[in-house]
């Protein structure tokens, strides 16, 4: 059961200046005037689908992961209408020493989290903590519509519309991947229902360096294999 008497706990955006998330960046958090009521995250895997001419389907073979999309919106209020939580059940309490325009909200939001690192000629990295939430990864695009304005035509609310891409650095990512690399040597034992021209397909992706692997193994034939037998799968470069 939701607790309505919990405090709300602020979405808040922490930039980083390296790609490990090990460095953040002083004075660079941002806080959420207001908890976003819906977010999404959107996952994307990239398929090869050549096919050869005159077949009928193809063997969709797997290529990659795409980086992830995290995507919400960002409030900036002066209208004062937003507060605290008596006002607004999702509210919070403006992240602001004192009263500030929208325009200087959304120019705080772009020193924190948008601007460029002169000495690392690149954006920040950003961190997004929310409950269990925890995003790694960068401001991909951000869209500002501007919704109420001050008779004077001063924006009074606007809406930042964030898309992120997900980062992981290369040595997580290569602890996270855990598969089989042809880059490195496999060993497997030979059985009854295996073929040394399969087993080559599972590791390189082709089947048509079975032949190499049979010498490798110093064999005689590659279809008379002893079941029991343990075979190696050097690195092609080898």
């Amino acid at each position: 059961m939701i607790d309505l008497g919990q405090k709300a706990e602020k979405l808040y955006v922490q930039a980083y200046s390296d790609a490990e998330f090990q460095n953040p960046v002083p004075d660079n958090k941002f806080s959420a005037l207001i908890n976003p009521a819906t977010y999404k995250v959107s996952y994307r895997y990239e398929f090869d689908s050549s096919q050869a001419p005159g077949t009928s389907a193809a063997n969709l073979r797997f290529n990659r992961i795409l980086p992830q999309d995290f995507n919400f919106d960002f409030l900036f209020d002066a209208t004062g209408v937003v507060k605290d939580m008596s006002v607004l059940s999702l509210g919070i309490a403006n992240p602001f020493e004192k009263p500030a325009t929208v325009t200087d909200q959304i120019e705080s939001f772009k020193q924190k989290i948008i601007n460029y690192q002169s000495d690392q000629h690149r954006p920040y990295y950003l961190k997004i903590h929310w409950g269990e939430l925890l995003f790694k990864g960068v401001l991909k695009q951000m869209d500002i519509e501007y919704k109420v304005f001050a008779p004077d035509g001063k924006p009074i609310r606007a809406v930042a519309k964030c898309q992120f891409y997900g980062s992981v650095d290369d040595n997580t990512r290569a602890l996270q991947e855990n598969r089989q690399s042809p880059d490195i040597t496999h060993e497997r034992i030979f059985k009854t229902t295996d073929r040394i021209d399969r087993m080559s397909e599972s590791i390189y992706e082709k089947d048509s360096h079975y032949i190499h692997i049979a010498e490798v193994n110093g064999l005689d034939s590659f279809r008379n294999i002893t079941p029991g037998s343990k075979l190696f799968f050097p690195p092609l470069s080898k």
